[in-house]
């Protein structure tokens, strides 16, 4: 079979599962990269080298053959792009396309009743809801949004970023003697709620606790950051260390016990999720955040806390800092529920084995996965976990 994934560009969120595809498919398979990835993320150290990928074609600098790749594959998965127009054709032609889409109404779910935001989803959703074209959600609440527009009628299934699954458990450095370690990790701006780490520090010192804290990331609230660090007097318990590259965020969570993931509804998805589980990190997130409830189990693999609710997510990390065999085994069992389930590699297989039903005529007589990439996925209202 020949795949097509066409997105706005690649990153290392997504390449662990484009090589489980090409591993499956060889020259089959074909990411096409619409438009150069932006200043921003390449100064977070996201910056890929495409033209190094065997699979990656850039739309920008040979559109026909891209489009022709979208147009004679027997499966496509299309992500977020800028030009919807590319993927409308093959969406109305009756071969099978799965939508990867994050939240559409993130900033709120009355936005649905504007007329012209309806009629742009029923060009670039809507109209295809009686074509072979399923809904991969990459966030608990994605289904929600597009139940309120009535698109992909029983056609919603689970997904998300799946980044690079490391299969050894990092035992040796959690071992390590010393404080307990906490880290939190992402762009210092007011969605990802970095004021939260900075409070908790402070109430973990005024209960005594022996603990460091790593932040990683910059952004816009830098600066205020440093001075509440110099007025809490927290200078030798919390380290703030700037943007690194992926590969030095992932050594920093396989040293760390405890990692801190605090964004709000505005978070479609939140990779570093995926990677501190399988960095056998006990992690506390936030439920508003997409990836949270998706792969996070609460009481087993994990703890949540509810909605900008800060009281109850000093309450769990309190918890994780008394009972460190409580942490110890929350951290083990994130670290399995990526090994296991939630990886490339799974979500890869996943989907050929979709397709093949699909062309077999057994899709709707086969039992459908229950949980991880490609299970149903379940209307979820904003606010209303648990």
């Amino acid at each position: 079979m020949k795949l097509t994934f066409v997105s706005n560009y690649i990153n290392h969120h997504q390449i662990p599962f484009c090589e489980a595809l090409y591993r499956r498919l060889g020259g089959d398979f074909a990411f096409i990269q619409t438009e150069p990835m932006e200043e921003e993320r390449v100064r977070m150290g996201w910056a890929v080298d495409a033209a190094a990928l065997p699979y990656v074609r850039l739309y920008y600098r040979e559109p026909e053959e891209c489009r022709e790749l979208i147009w004679e594959c027997d499966l496509l998965l299309a992500g977020w792009m800028e030009q919807p127009e590319l993927i409308q054709r093959r969406l109305g032609c009756g071969r099978p396309a799965f939508r990867i889409s994050e939240r559409i109404y993130r900033e709120g779910q009355w936005k649905m009743i504007s007329p012209r935001g309806l009629a742009a989803k029923y060009r670039e959703h809507i109209r295809y809801r009686n074509k072979p074209v399923w809904l991969l959600c990459a966030g608990a609440y994605v289904a929600s949004d597009f139940a309120l527009i009535c698109a992909y009628p029983g056609k919603k299934l689970r997904f998300g970023y799946f980044p690079e699954t490391r299969r050894e458990f990092p035992e040796a450095q959690k071992a390590e003697p010393g404080a307990v370690r906490i880290l939190w990790a992402g762009r210092l701006m007011p969605l990802k709620h970095p004021e939260f780490a900075l409070r908790l520090a402070a109430d973990l010192k005024r209960r005594g606790f022996s603990f460091q804290m790593d932040i990683i990331g910059g952004g816009e609230l830098q600066e205020e950051m440093e001075r509440r660090i110099r007025e809490e007097g927290l200078e030798r318990l919390v380290n703030l260390h700037g943007f690194q590259p992926p590969e030095k965020v992932r050594q920093a969570m396989e040293r760390s016990h405890i990692y801190l993931f605090t964004s709000s509804h505005l978070e479609g998805w939140g990779a570093v999720v995926n990677e501190a589980m399988n960095s056998g990190c006990a992690v506390v997130g936030s439920a508003e955040a997409g990836a949270v409830p998706c792969l996070i189990r609460h009481g087993e693999n994990g703890l949540i806390y509810r909605r900008n609710d800060y009281e109850e997510f000093l309450s769990q990390v309190l918890l994780l800092m008394e009972h460190e065999e409580e942490r110890r085994r929350l951290g083990r069992k994130a670290y399995e529920t990526i090994v296991n389930l939630w990886n490339a590699e799974e979500a890869a297989a996943r989907c050929l084995d979709f397709y093949e039903k699909w062309r077999t005529g057994t899709l709707e007589k086969e039992r459908w996965y229950e949980e991880g990439p490609l299970s149903p996925a379940p209307v979820v209202w904003p606010g209303a976990w648990r």
